[in-house]
């Protein structure tokens, strides 16, 4: 795989509460292993982009330029520890709004408009809803389904699991096993 596309909250950081959303730096929490798992795919050569959906902007929770501060903070953070995010690119709509809301595939398009040698023969789709596997499937790209304590206890985790390609504990544990990148 050459091109991963990563979903952020419950991938990167930990996400909040059913309802909730990290409106800020101080509320973004990285998970254990999150940032060695984005440097060892860079060290690999892999091309990581961010695809996430941020409805609190539709529902006034923060605003877009909050969004870009948190998303300049992470970047920030990650290159202090020799890894980067290559391209972000966010949905922020309601359900029902758009088409590049995840499970709609407008966000995977456009990445893979600027990144034009992405597609579904080298590309994977990395997340922790089912959501983020039904944009990955659709796009025809193999899906890794990231089952943390709690994804575990939401509704829909169990058929995101089984429409998965595969199922990883963490960003880094899939790393490990399913991209082979243990060094």
């Amino acid at each position: 795989m050459r091109y991963i596309f990563l979903d952020r909250d419950g991938v990167l950081n930990r996400k909040q509460p059913e309802g909730a959303y990290v409106t800020s730096w101080e509320q973004f929490q990285w998970l254990p292993g999150a940032v060695e798992a984005i440097a060892r795919m860079n060290r690999a050569g892999m091309t990581v982009m961010l695809v996430t959906n941020q409805r609190g902007i539709a529902l006034g929770r923060f605003t877009d330029a909050e969004l870009g501060h948190i998303h300049r903070n992470m970047r920030a953070h990650l290159a202090q520890h020799g890894a980067r995010v290559d391209a972000i690119y966010y949905c922020p709509h309601d359900v029902g709004q758009c088409q590049c809301r995840k499970p709609d595939i407008g966000l995977f398009t456009q990445a893979c408009k600027d990144f034009p040698q992405a597609g579904a023969h080298n590309s994977v789709v990395i997340g922790d809803s089912h959501s983020d596997m039904q944009a990955g499937q659709r796009m025809g790209m193999s899906t890794i389904f990231i089952q943390g304590e709690a994804e575990r206890q939401k509704a829909g985790a169990d058929a995101a699991a089984e429409s998965a390609d595969a199922v990883a504990g963490s960003l880094l544990q899939a790393v490990e096993l399913h991209l082979g990148l243990i060094v």
